[in-house]
């Protein structure tokens, strides 16, 4: 297999970020309009998107930092919200298939969000295995691009918005809640509803017992409990697609 990038397919992933760049700028116009209303530089803004990377995160790490929280506390929280990525991981990295990895692997790790994992699993599957890399690069890109570019307006432009549009960052917080139920949509198609409600509910009850960082993590260990001990129960999955309880 040649070394080399196939720039058309990844092309092909550019286009399919489509739908999260769509939802990422917005959300990120709104991070940098509440960095800039925490004292951030514009510059310091943007540079956190280009090295964090980490939507909910970013916000979390604003209002730490402007709340005057140490380092220690602002670091450890922030990698304690993004540990999820431990396990998304793995199963990227099966999807991706058996050819030879070309790409490094903290380039393939460090555009790995939520939304990128969530669209990523449901259409790796459709793709030849010896373009999956290529198409997933092209994927990372666009949804980064996408956060960053809106992070750029909303900390160079925070000032005019919020002095002409005091509704906006409001406004573009039900952006993110929208996304996510969008991907919820599209990940169905592709896993047991059965482990997916199981995982909603566990993730449920632990909101009503403790913080939210705390809960989403019991939430992904209680799914990949669910989905292990489903898969090994009834290890073809054809049978839930056929309206299996």
């Amino acid at each position: 297999m040649s070394a080399r990038i196939h720039f058309p397919t990844v092309g092909k992933g550019l286009t399919d970020s489509l739908s999260i760049g769509l939802g990422y700028f917005p959300i990120a116009v709104s991070f940098g309009l509440a960095a800039i209303q925490a004292g951030f530089a514009p510059w310091l803004a943007i540079l956190v998107s280009l090295t964090v990377y980490a939507g909910a995160a970013q916000f979390v790490l604003v209002a730490l930092a402007a709340a005057g929280a140490g380092a220690f506390g602002i670091i450890s929280t922030v990698l304690l919200m993004n540990v999820r990525h431990l396990f998304y991981g793995p199963s990227v990295l099966d999807k991706l298939g058996s050819t030879r990895q070309r790409l490094p692997l903290p380039v393939l790790a460090f555009g790995l969000t939520d939304e990128v994992y969530a669209t990523s699993i449901g259409r790796l599957d459709r793709i030849a295995p010896e373009q999956r890399q290529d198409w997933y690069l092209g994927m990372q890109l666009g949804a980064y691009a996408s956060w960053v570019s809106g992070t750029a307006v909303g900390a160079l432009l925070g000032h005019q918005l919020g002095q002409q549009a005091p509704w906006l960052r409001e406004t573009l917080d039900f952006v993110l809640p929208a996304l996510f139920f969008a991907l919820l949509l599209e990940i169905l198609r592709h896993t047991r509803l059965r482990v997916t409600l199981g995982a909603m509910l566990a993730t449920a009850v632990l909101l009503w017992l403790l913080p939210g960082h705390i809960a989403m993590l019991g939430g992904l260990a209680s799914g990949a409990i669910l989905g292990a001990w489903d898969g090994a129960r009834d290890p073809d999955p054809a049978t839930e697609a056929e309206g299996a309880p």
